[in-house]
């Protein structure tokens, strides 16, 4: 199933602890990427028929319904599988759903990270627990019943507590998918920088430790399935039927082609990446930014072993990486189900460090 990605990195505000290459951008800067963006998608060679698309940012939910239009009116294959927009709770109107399903978006992410008003504002959202309710009524009342709900584990202030609370409403929504994620400390991000530099703005000091964030997301993991809403990729939760069409090509290994900023592509045993940022995208010729040949023995692990149903052993699977997985299965980090390997619960936590072994394998 190949897919197309459309980058959109403009933002009513900068989340603290984002770590993409978006913002809030001069509203030239906008105008001017909106124009660069149609004009890519127009002069692109199309290597497949799209089945599923996917906005993302950013905050696409706050694109022009013009520019919208113009988008998604020149990539083939509509109606798609698939056709997902990127929102930020409060961001959108009923007008806004409408044309979007005008347009051809069938489903909708939502970046709500929390339900506790306290720590949205530390991470500079704009939202109340009330607005994502009053959004989620919107998408179905429109006959978009096709959801994501996101959360963070581990933002500043959050506590076992507060983590109940945010699960407790989520599930109140009945949503058919819910992402997960636990903080990221890194320097890319406002907020992971000023913990690796020991600061305290943004709540840095205020951040739980990893095992209280390991907690949280094996609390959520518990939860979700208790609803019924299934763990099918280690950060993703899905009812039956609902999972993402468009992610699961990434770690399955299908191709999809991203327009825009900072947009990845993969097709025909190539990777490549546009140039990070909107500034660069709008002066840039059209082409592959960066250029890498795929590698399906590393790939297929360090991508395939984050989903659920784990990756199917190949005879060549056990000459180039037998002792480490041997060393796994012992270390209770893998499991192998007649052909198959996956992690375990406990390998979940610590899905990095396996991942880099079979890369240096």
């Amino acid at each position: 199933m190949a897919g197309i990605y459309i980058s959109w990195p403009f933002c009513a505000q900068k989340c603290t602890y984002c770590n993409f290459a978006s913002g809030v951008f001069p509203r030239e800067l906008e105008v001017d990427y909106a124009e660069r963006l149609i004009a890519e998608v127009t002069s692109a060679d199309w290597p497949f028929t799209p089945e599923t698309v996917y906005l993302g940012g950013g905050t696409p939910s706050q694109m022009d319904l013009g520019v919208l239009g113009r988008l998604l009116a020149m990539i083939p294959g509509r109606p798609w599988v698939e056709a997902t927009m990127e929102a930020a709770p409060g961001t959108f109107d009923d007008f806004q759903v409408e044309a979007w399903r005008g347009a051809g978006i069938t489903r909708v992410s939502l970046g709500v990270q929390s339900f506790i008003d306290a720590e949205l504002r530390r991470t500079g959202r704009k939202h109340t627990a009330r607005i994502v309710a009053d959004d989620v009524a919107r998408l179905r009342a429109a006959g978009i019943a096709d959801f994501n709900v996101d959360l963070i584990a581990g933002l500043a202030g959050q506590t076992r507590k507060s983590w109940e609370v945010s699960l407790d409403a989520a599930l109140a929504l009945d949503p058919p998918h819910v992402s997960v994620y636990m903080l990221e400390v890194d320097e890319d991000s406002r907020l992971g920088l000023e913990i690796l530099n020991n600061g305290g703005r943004y709540g840095a000091r205020d951040i739980p430790d990893d095992s209280a964030i390991a907690e949280m997301y094996e609390r959520a993991v518990e939860r979700l399935a208790a609803a019924g809403i299934a763990r099918y990729e280690i950060s993703n939760f899905a009812r039956p039927g609902c999972e993402s069409r468009h992610n699961l090509k990434y770690w399955r290994l299908e191709p999809y082609l991203g327009f825009g900023a900072d947009a990845h592509s993969f097709a025909g045993g190539e990777r490549w990446q546009n140039v990070e940022t909107a500034a660069e995208y709008v002066q840039a010729d059209f082409g592959k930014a960066s250029l890498t040949k795929s590698n399906p023995d590393e790939e297929r692990f360090f991508v395939g072993l984050r989903l659920s149903e784990g990756v199917v052993l190949l005879d060549e699977d056990w000459e180039r990486h037998g002792p480490a997985i041997e060393r796994f299965v012992a270390e209770g980090l893998l499991e192998r189900d007649a052909s198959r390997l996956r992690l375990t619960a406990r390998g979940i936590l610590l899905s990095n460090e396996i991942f880099q072994e079979f890369l240096a394998a």
